[in-house]
């Protein structure tokens, strides 16, 4: 077993043209002020942090870590959510996306793909430099227009899907591992690995790659009404990363799961500042624990209520609270009867 490290908060919600939110100092010190201490960084934030320089110089990672150490943080991971993302987009998605991309490639499907393919290359290139295990991204969806189809799915089309995704991946998964870091793909809604079945699929055709692991995050599961604590069970050896956010599902005669247009104020399916929600947070952090997940435990601030700073100084006192400090005995050592070899086989019925 190990202590899950942490607080830590992931910056992407939190940044902003106005002070302390527009640089990595003021950002940084600011989450210090709240308690935590570990930041995760968003690549695509120019106002905190340039990706490409990082992928170049071990100079500016040693300014990026010392403008943390200062603060009084470390850097967990970085995230390419929005690249990520773009690595496989279905054609119904085109426009939507489009934002996520430089400028020059948007309105060029083809351009826009390449663009995000070199930016997860120079994102395992930035993070071997900021020496980092581990790094956050989205797997894309090809298929994800079809999860609840009607018509019904012609034979073979998520097959054919998934070995696309993971031919485009592999190149990538490839690239990470020569860096030393772990591809931890957030398993969520509108990405073709979406629960534990989907990354099973992928997973195996990308032929069990080391570096293909998770971001585990409840309140996705939550959502879609999947069993998050027996989720852990069966995939902790891949899960190298944790969001921890909240959620909440209130179903009615109304609506359910797909929450019927709403906004997110009004629907089922809500997400929540940490301890506002329905997720077991005792139940995983336990699981975490006993499992031996040997990482972060990341605030990631997602609510349709709460205003984001209370949320933020909430949330670091809420993470610390959970956090278990692995016990250095056990707790009946104090009647231990010091019983020897021998004694065992007396004990046994084996002595003679």
């Amino acid at each position: 077993m190990k202590t899950i490290k942490g607080p830590a908060i992931f910056l992407a919600q939190f940044a902003g043209d106005a002070a302390p939110f527009n640089s990595l100092a003021g950002i940084a010190g600011w989450a210090a002020g709240h308690g935590y201490k570990g930041v995760q960084l968003p690549s695509w934030d120019a106002r905190l942090f340039d990706l490409a320089c990082a992928a170049e110089s071990t100079g500016y990672c040693d300014e990026v870590r010392g403008t943390l150490r200062d603060a009084g943080v470390e850097l967990t991971e970085l995230s390419t959510h929005l690249q990520g993302q773009l690595v496989a987009v279905h054609p119904a998605y085109d426009t939507a996306f489009d934002g996520f991309a430089a400028p020059e490639v948007r309105g060029n499907p083809a351009a826009r793909r390449e663009w995000a393919v070199n930016q997860l290359l120079l994102a395992a290139k930035a993070s071997r430099n900021l020496g980092l295990k581990a790094h956050v991204t989205f797997s894309g969806a090809l298929a994800w227009p079809f999860v609840y189809p009607w018509p019904q799915r012609p034979a073979g089309l998520v097959e054919t899907a998934f070995d696309e995704l993971a031919r485009r991946w592999t190149p990538i998964l490839n690239a990470f591992d020569e860096a030393g870091v772990d591809v931890c793909y957030e398993i969520h809604p509108g990405e073709d690995l979406h629960d534990g079945i989907t990354y099973e699929m992928f997973l195996e055709r990308v032929n069990n790659h080391a570096r293909c692991n998770i971001l585990y995050d409840p309140s996705h599961f939550l959502l879609q009404q999947l069993d998050y604590l027996q989720f852990i069970d069966i995939y902790h050896p891949r899960i190298r990363m944790f969001h921890a956010k909240d959620a909440e599902f209130n179903p009615s005669g109304r609506q359910g799961v797909y929450s019927g247009f709403q906004p997110w104020l009004n629907r089922a399916g809500r997400f929540r500042s940490l301890g506002d929600g329905q997720v077991d947070f005792g139940g995983i952090f336990s699981r975490l624990t006993q499992y031996g997940f040997d990482g972060w435990a990341v605030l990631e601030w997602e609510c349709c209520i709460k205003d984001s700073e209370q949320g933020a100084k909430e949330g670091a006192a809420f993470i610390s609270s959970h956090i278990i400090q692995v016990a250095g005995r056990a707790f009946d050592d104090f009647a231990a009867s010091g019983v020897d070899q021998a004694a065992n086989r007396k004990l046994l019925g084996l002595a003679r």
